[in-house]
């Protein structure tokens, strides 16, 4: 494959093709197994796994 990345860079560049979205499927990292589960069923191709995203604490009264 790298041997075409060159090439294949140089298209994409050009407007010559779209590679289009990489992702069609994105969760939170807390629902890992689910987007394992959807690529196995076939109906995800590559799901992008989001980070958790944490309560910003409280600041002291």
């Amino acid at each position: 494959m790298r041997r075409f990345l060159p090439e294949l860079i140089d298209l994409i560049m050009n407007g010559e093709i779209d590679p289009g979205e990489v992702f069609d499927l994105t969760l939170p990292l807390d629902q890992a197994a689910q987007g394992y589960r959807a690529m196995d069923e076939r109906t995800a191709t590559k799901v992008l796994l989001t980070p958790l995203t944490r309560p910003s604490p409280r600041p002291p009264a």
